[in-house]
């Protein structure tokens, strides 16, 4: 059976989103290790809207200078869109729109119980491979990662990128779709064999034949709309909940990490590994989980007895301090 897996660059719009939610967290941790953020982002042209609430001991006043300093980050700084123009978002025009609040008092009072802050069920996932991944995932994210470093140094290519591999029946790359604006035509065939190790059958660059407006000039970007491609494509099922718009407490975040962690305990000798956790808001308890294992084709469940509570496994994942940047950066 064929299968296909997709990558997107930081640059790409809803992965901006994404980033300046996760960059304005980090600033937020640096403040107060104990805040309680859940804030989303909408990007479209040159208007970034923040949505949500922030509760703890911190100064919003420089919310506006991270949001440009998240997207200079990313590559799109005041030289990028010199260059590229009207084609890309301008951070000299960006108007921001501040819509965050504070947290609901009904959530508050239950995670000071230290209580997990949401509902939801979440989904680890690990398979035998480089990575822990799925190989066409794998190589979807290499080529993309690939892609994107070398636009940042490249001055007629873009950085919001897009990449899709399919395997064939035997494992080979049958077929790399590339997504990368260009001022100038380069070609970048070479580029692709050399960062996937294989030459695919077939290799598209740019379907429609021309791609310069990109970013949120082209396309609205929205968090947690990539979460096809932050957890694991086809091969697993995703839970409701994006991982990078809020703090810790929130178990979108914590439990997806930790679902991933206790996968990759539990594969071993296996051929892939599941596990399914879910949480009820205010409550420390997991109302359940379970461990799938499948070997040869033959499939194994059992329970699993977690006593821990939220800030036990916050501290365990390191997910107290300012590393979400950087997660949101590299995925799961």
């Amino acid at each position: 059976m064929k299968k296909t897996a997709e990558a997107v660059s930081l640059g790409h719009p809803d992965k901006m989103a994404d980033y300046i939610s996760s960059y304005i967290l980090d600033r937020m941790i640096e403040q107060d290790a104990a805040v309680k953020y859940a804030v989303e982002v909408m990007v479209k042209d040159n208007t970034v809207v923040l949505g949500g609430e922030i509760t703890g001991d911190v100064n919003l006043a420089r919310i506006n200078f991270y949001v440009t300093e998240a997207l200079a980050e990313i590559g799109y700084d005041k030289f990028y869109s010199h260059r590229w123009g009207n084609y890309a978002i301008n951070p000299e025009k960006l108007q921001i729109i501040n819509l965050i609040g504070k947290q609901s008092a009904d959530i508050s009072q239950g995670v000071e119980q230290d209580g997990w802050g949401d509902q939801g069920v979440f989904v680890g996932y690990a398979c035998q491979g480089t990575g822990n991944i799925s190989r066409e995932q794998y190589l979807a994210k290499k080529l993309c990662n690939a892609l994107y470093e070398y636009a940042l140094q490249n001055i007629h290519l873009g950085i919001d990128i897009k990449t899709q591999i399919t395997l064939n029946e035997l494992g080979g790359v049958e077929t790399a779709v590339v997504a990368v604006p260009m001022l100038k035509d380069v070609d970048l065939t070479t580029f692709i064999v050399l960062a996937l190790g294989e030459e695919p059958e077939n290799i598209i660059v740019n379907g429609t034949g021309t791609y310069k407006y990109h970013s949120s000039v082209a396309d609205c970007g929205v968090t947690g709309r990539k979460l096809a491609c932050d957890f694991y494509e086809t091969a697993c099922p995703i839970d409701g909940g994006s991982p990078w718009t809020k703090d810790a407490s929130k178990a979108d975040v914590t439990l997806n990490f930790y679902a991933r962690k206790l996968a990759l305990e539990y594969l071993q000798d296996n051929d892939e590994c599941f596990v399914y956790l879910s949480s009820c808001i205010g409550r420390s308890e997991l109302p359940s989980t379970i461990v799938k294992t499948v070997k040869h084709s033959v499939v194994t469940k059992h329970s699993l007895q977690i006593n821990k509570k939220p800030s036990e496994i916050i501290t365990e994942l390191g997910l107290n301090k300012p590393v979400f940047a950087r997660l949101c950066k590299n995925g799961l």
